[in-house]
């Protein structure tokens, strides 16, 4: 893909990739040139290339995939079977693609295009041979960009990224699936990318950290007292070799007394949490 971003000279509007002029009707914001067939998205600022991701992934699939997620480490015990589905609807989200060039080396950086709860979409890996030209078909189901191009600079100096290291910039739409779930009387969303299957979700039911926190702390002390019961046997019987063996035989049977209760206490936290 070459150079994304075009500036925009006065009352002309010109084509990212070949530079021809560009007339747009009154209001419009998609766009693709007569002269090359590129399409193009007009920001007050830039235009920059429009592109799209194939959706693979079916309503099915995606509905599959949320609930193995909710089965996963990270979210609260049984979700997947105790949380009530209460819509889903697929549309195309827009994102902001920039290459940037730092020492040497080239990275991509994501932003949200609209406004949107589920920030965690940034994260997703868009290799760029998946982009493709975006087809005014899907306008039925693409979300307007709100956020415009100075936007997305001003949040890539955050990050230590230079206007002039931008090599390249353009809008993405990527087909997803949004996920709306009641779980202990309240709702969450959850977003699973129609291109990858990947889930992404800000704010969900996490498992709790405190009970495991506890069995961890319960084991630590539990063991570190067995530890000193061959220093209690060389201290009571002059360092005899007779007390290093009882002290030992009693670390011994000791730690077996305190993993009965430590290995109860772990499957009870993970069977409830």
């Amino acid at each position: 893909m070459t150079n994304a971003a075009a500036i925009l000279p006065k009352n002309e509007i010109h084509c990212a990739q070949c530079g021809g002029v560009l007339n747009p009707d009154e209001g419009q914001v998609f766009l693709t040139c007569p002269y090359c067939g590129s399409a193009v998205f007009l920001d007050k600022s830039k235009v920059v290339f429009h592109w799209s991701l194939a959706c693979t992934v079916s309503p099915q699939d995606a509905a599959a995939g949320l609930r193995r997620w909710m089965a996963g480490n990270q979210t609260v015990k049984d979700l997947d079977t105790k949380s009530k589905l209460t819509s889903s609807t697929f549309q195309y989200f827009p994102v902001w693609y920039a290459k940037a060039r730092q020492n040497d080396k080239e990275r991509i950086y994501l932003e949200p295009a609209a406004a949107t709860s589920i920030s965690e979409i940034k994260s997703l890996d868009i290799p760029s041979g998946d982009l493709k030209k975006y087809d005014p078909a899907l306008d039925a189901q693409a979300v307007a960009p709100s956020v415009p191009y100075p936007a997305l600079l001003d949040w890539l100096i955050g990050r230590g990224v230079q206007a002039d290291q931008v090599a390249e910039a353009a809008l993405v739409h990527l087909p997803v699936y949004i996920f709306k779930y009641d779980f202990g009387g309240q709702s969450y969303t959850a977003m699973v990318e129609g291109a990858s299957g990947k889930v992404f979700a800000n704010i969900f039911p996490a498992k709790a950290e405190a009970p495991y926190f506890i069995v961890g702390v319960v084991a630590t002390l539990g063991f570190l007292c067995v530890s000193t019961f061959p220093l209690i046997g060389i201290a009571a019987d002059g360092g005899s070799g007779a007390g290093i063996g009882l002290g030992l035989l009693a670390c011994l049977v000791g730690a077996l007394v305190v993993a009965v209760p430590v290995f109860i206490l772990a499957a009870v936290v993970s069977a409830k949490v």
